[in-house]
């Protein structure tokens, strides 16, 4: 077979690889050690050695971590804007006139060998063997050359592509027609380039088995990564194990189970269990601190502690917001559009407010609008054309509210179907406490509906399910107000925190449209002859 030279090498780096908490709260995961070098520094150096100069990394997640590698090694930086809702075909789609003889890597591959080379005689997939089950995408082949045949989700006993892939000049071309097919279709966003392969694999050149076994080693989490490089026992390795283990008094080593469990928009949580007690561990988002006041939620969290509504706070720093609370077992989010459980959640918030609880700080939506624009204003973040006009509108529903002399009650203020875990007894518990204090009762019912994103139909259920009857005329007006204040207070913290870098898609869209739809409906209200 005729030798070719290789053009170049793609690396993908854009994954958020939340699988790897806590380590990639603030490392992309191709970032990460392993025996002291960054992996992604590794798989350069090994193309470097074999000549390969013209490397392409495709960023996203943290895209700034990466800067330095042009320095240090001359690679160029290709960012991918959609890497927070689409898998990674949509990487190698931004890069795809790029392909050619071509080695295309992920970037948190460790690879104990170097098995690249100058030039390359055929297409070839890196394929460690898996000894009895996996969930891995396995391949067939009966051909004495070891050309892929066949790829399937799961099997035994088998190869399974993972890792590198050289794709030649003919593979490429062809690759790069399903590329475009595939990223302009539907449901391109649940894709891995991947699928082309599996989908595809007879209509393309034939791509071959590389066995890389004992070679190649892929980290799917942070208990895989420490299990290979024992140094990731030591609490100086990272800051979040360092907390837990001094928090409990414990070595690292002891703390186990580790794996992602919210990715809010507000926070990331993720779950740990020192021997058999298992645990929370919230980390507050990019600019939370600005936004939300932290002593106040230790404050309520205290004062509601004994009522057994929420969840058992075990740590609370007061100064970061880093929260570790019990997990709750056998508990799942409320499902808002299964009407039992609406009326549960109806029902336990109605509790809540008349717990009788107090404190001294209040949810005052007029002053949570204007920090938000304000720090929204700061960045030049608000993009929408009619700002001006609906700005007016709101002043409008501020002198509205005041007209409403409603005793404030100690209200939960994030009250979305996320917080509500439902337990098997049927009971259930409410969970971040962050934007809590004292305020209009019907306030919490119209951030659920806007969580859910409910039409009118199902806000109007989810206020008869809290009263158990018809609401009267002013009840209306609170609750229709409040959907129209509460989406123009979550569009504007969306464009603060879009201005930070981080991505909402259509949100901002629709919590403005909930603004004017629900502005128009107060007015129309008020003006009914009763």
């Amino acid at each position: 077979m005729q030798r070719a030279d290789v053009r170049n090498a793609v690396i993908l780096a854009a994954g958020v690889g939340e699988r790897a908490v806590p380590l990639t709260y603030d490392t992309p995961k191709g970032l990460l050690n392993v025996f002291g070098v960054p992996m992604i520094e590794r798989q350069i150096e090994q193309l470097l050695e074999k000549g390969v100069t013209e490397i392409i990394v495709v960023v996203g997640y943290l895209k700034e971590k990466f800067d330095y590698l042009i320095d240090k090694y001359g690679v160029e930086l290709v960012y991918n804007p959609e890497y927070f809702k689409k898998n990674n075909l949509a990487s190698l789609w931004i890069v795809k006139e790029r392909l050619g003889n071509t080695y295309v890597c992920v970037s948190d591959n460790y690879m104990t060998e170097n098995i690249f080379s100058e030039n390359e005689t055929v297409s070839w997939f890196s394929c460690p063997f898996y000894d009895g089950k996996t969930v891995e995408w396995i391949v067939s082949s009966k051909t004495p050359d070891g050309a892929i045949l066949d790829i399937q989700i799961g099997g035994e006993n088998a190869f399974a592509i993972q890792g590198p892939a050289f794709f030649t000049a003919e593979f490429s071309e062809k690759f790069k027609y399903y590329l475009d097919v595939y990223y302009h279709s539907p449901a391109s966003e649940n894709y891995y380039f991947e699928h082309i392969l599996k989908d595809e694999i007879g209509n393309l050149p034939p791509m071959h088995i590389r066995d890389t076994t004992d070679i190649l080693y892929e980290f799917e989490n942070f208990e895989e990564l420490r299990k290979f490089d024992p140094s990731y026992n030591e609490a100086s390795n990272n800051k979040i194990m360092g907390m837990i283990a001094g928090i409990f008094d414990v070595s690292p080593e002891k703390i186990h189970n580790i794996y992602s469990i919210k990715d809010g928009l507000t926070n990331k949580s993720f779950h740990f269990a020192i021997e058999n007690e298992r645990y929370v561990f919230r980390v507050p988002g990019t600019g939370t601190d600005k936004l939300i006041n932290r002593k106040n939620e230790k404050m309520v969290y205290d004062a509601i502690g004994k009522l057994g509504i929420s969840d058992e706070v075990v740590s609370f720093d007061a100064e970061t917001g880093i929260k570790i609370s019990r997990f709750i077992e056998d508990a799942r989010v409320a499902d808002p559009f299964d009407d039992a459980e609406l009326e549960i959640c109806m029902k336990q918030v109605r509790k809540i407010h008349e717990c009788g609880v107090f404190t001294p700080n209040s949810y005052n939506i007029t002053k949570m609008i204007d920090y938000y624009v304000s720090l929204a204003e700061e960045l030049n973040a608000i993009n929408f054309s009619d700002i001006a006009e609906t700005k007016e509108k709101v002043l409008r529903l501020f002198d509205i509210r005041r007209e409403f002399a409603v005793p404030d009650v100690l209200c939960h203020g994030d009250y979305a179907h996320v917080n509500v875990l439902m337990l098997p007894d049927g009971s259930s518990r409410l969970i971040d406490w962050e934007f809590s204090g004292m305020s209009d009762p019907i306030m919490d019912i119209a951030m659920y509906c806007i969580f859910a994103e409910f039409d009118k139909e199902r806000i109007d259920k989810s206020i008869r399910m809290y009263f158990g009857r018809e609401p009267d005329k002013s009840e209306w007006i609170r609750l229709y107000l409040y959907v129209a204040l509460g989406g123009y207070l979550w569009c504007m913290w969306s464009q603060y925190k879009q201005a930070l870098g981080q991505e909402f898609g259509e949100y901002p869209l629709k919590m403005y449209r909930y603004m004017k739809n629900y502005y128009r409906l107060t007015v129309e209200i008020i003006n009914q002859h009763d």
